[in-house]
């Protein structure tokens, strides 16, 4: 190891030498355990006599703190008390304004896994995965520029153009397209550009809760609109609003897809008030019942929605890789804040990824995992059909439904951990209006030999307490 030491201060080399190796067992520099450079190579370091340090060697070796052990070299034995008692200051604080939430993360790995908004991993083209990034990297190997695009790689935002138009009846030019690090990436980055501190931003309630964390750190503020069967409630979103988040393919939580009217009225509120619509498709690849709906963005003929998608669902949420169709009225002041927010996005995971959308491996792999995901959910819907106590919410897309419950549990994560069960409360997708009773149901990571077991297990945390 390499050890620096000043040697700054008043009085004798030796002393100086002994108070600076203390002092690294005081600072955490040197941890219990760990060896210390031999005395003649430390001394050669610091232009000392090798006397010196084998001086201060043995003076901590006296004090307990440093052990001699013949043929192995020095280790330290012991800490200081003080450092083992220590507390670090807390030091510079965030600014006032910064709103401290708890982080959306991780959910517990429990035996019954209905977590939301991650699928299997296994699940992944890795065979497809490997040859592309191998020819990610050679084209990596030829390319002459320092630096990358920050709009993103080209071939990525050309299969990506393709995929939106077949997919999601999605007509889009790549020069309307910027990839971003995630959807959450590209929720930032719209708040950035559009959002002053003071803003109003309309949200659905219940809704996602990074995307009001996003607008909540921007400054904004926020207005919880409710949501019915139709989706938001169009009438109620505030005059003032400058932005309004939705998500109209596949309600988040509750399920339900923004009827046409809605849809139409919300565009044409937007139109009149000049209001940015942000259209979160966060899973709408995945739809098992009912016509296709087009995006909200297919409808928008006056530049008033930014469409953000992501990888996360279709591939693994580990994936960090999004992407936003950009309003024109946006796209100079997006690039831009892109570009000084990170530059551009990992260039060789994007251009493996536009070689495994260009190779049809995306398209493959998209068809095989609606077609394990349809049998899964009719599977959950068939076991949760059993317990009447249960209110499924209606679903046609996505990885996850609602489900309502007569009775309102006061310690709903005990008692799902008691049975060892993940699942989300719907109350956590509430912030200012009377939550509903229920939980949110993953299935993408669910094993589908436990779903019969799961189910039952769901029903005595929450119906037999």
């Amino acid at each position: 190891m390499q050890l620096h030491l000043p040697l700054n201060g008043e009085g004798p080399l030796r002393s100086r030498l002994y108070r600076d190796l203390r002092n690294a067992l005081l600072d955490g520099r040197l941890q219990r355990g760990e060896r210390l450079p031999p005395s003649r190579t430390l001394a050669g370091e610091l232009g000392l006599s090798r006397q010196l340090v084998v001086e201060a060697y043995e003076r901590l070796v006296a004090e307990g703190f440093l052990v001699s052990r013949p043929g192995s070299g020095t280790f330290v034995e012991r800490l200081p008390p003080g450092r083992q008692n220590a507390v670090t200051p807390v030091g510079v604080k965030p600014g006032a304004h910064w709103p401290m939430r708890p982080l959306w993360g991780d959910m517990p790995a429990r035996r019954y896994n209905f977590a939301g908004g991650v699928t299997e991993r296994s699940q992944l083209p890795w065979q497809a995965w490997r040859r592309c990034m191998q020819q990610a990297m050679r084209d990596e190997q030829a390319e002459s520029r320092l630096y990358g695009d920050p709009q993103g790689d080209l071939r990525l935002r050309r299969g990506l153009a393709d995929y939106l138009g077949f997919s999601r009846g999605l007509p889009c030019d790549r020069e309307q397209l910027l990839i971003t690090q995630g959807a959450q990436q590209g929720l930032d980055l719209l708040a950035r550009v559009r959002l002053a501190p003071g803003d109003v931003v309309a949200l659905e309630e219940p809704g996602y809760p990074p995307a009001r964390s996003v607008f909540e750190a921007a400054g904004a503020r926020l207005v919880s609109v409710p949501v019915d069967q139709e989706g938001i409630c169009v009438e109620q979103i505030p005059a003032d609003a400058r932005l309004v988040y939705v998500t109209p393919s596949h309600q988040f939580p509750l399920g339900m897809p923004m009827s046409l009217p809605r849809r139409l009225a919300l565009l044409e509120l937007a139109r009149r008030r000049d209001m940015l619509i942000v259209e979160d498709d966060y899973d709408g690849e995945y739809r098992f019942a009912g016509r296709p709906l087009e995006a909200l963005k297919r409808l928008d003929n006056h530049q008033q929605v930014a469409y953000l998608g992501t990888f996360s669902k279709v591939l693994h949420a580990s994936f960090r890789m999004g992407y936003i169709v950009m309003p024109d009225g946006l796209r100079d002041a997006l690039l831009q804040a892109k570009f000084l927010s990170d530059a551009y996005s990992n260039a060789l995971t994007q251009r493996a990824l536009g070689h495994l959308i260009e190779q049809g491996d995306f398209a493959r792999h998209l068809r095989r995992m609606q077609r394990r995901y349809i049998g899964r959910r009719n599977r959950l819907l068939a076991a949760l059909e059993t317990v009447s106590d249960f209110q499924v919410m209606p679903q046609m897309a996505g990885l996850h439904m609602a489900v309502g419950i007569s009775t309102d549990p006061a310690s709903m994560d005990a008692l799902l951990e008691r049975e060892q069960v993940t699942a989300t409360p719907l109350a956590d997708f509430y912030a200012q209006l009377l939550p509903m009773s229920g939980v949110l149901l993953g299935f993408g990571a669910l094993a589908d030999e436990s779903i019969e077991d799961g189910v039952s297990a769901l029903a005595r945390a929450l119906l037999h307490d």
